[in-house]
């Protein structure tokens, strides 16, 4: 996971994660990385339109943003 957070920081990638927040409840969110520590990744978070931390060992997991295809 932590490669496929790199990879996306240097790509300026749009990624999901699923996030489990402090209350216990999971998110899904889409972001680009900005930067990363060993803890946390700093983030553009487009559901909530600002930069935002997450915890590494909150995310659950992380992916490709699906695209769609227009007609």
């Amino acid at each position: 996971m932590i490669g496929f957070l790199t990879n996306a920081k240097v790509g300026k990638e749009k990624i999901m994660i699923y996030y489990i927040d402090s209350k216990g409840e999971v998110s899904q969110r889409i972001i680009r990385v900005v930067e990363m520590d060993e803890k946390r990744v700093l983030a553009y978070c487009y559901y909530r339109k600002q930069v935002r931390s997450f915890k590494l060992e909150n995310i659950l997991s992380c992916g490709q943003v699906k695209r769609s295809v227009g007609a």
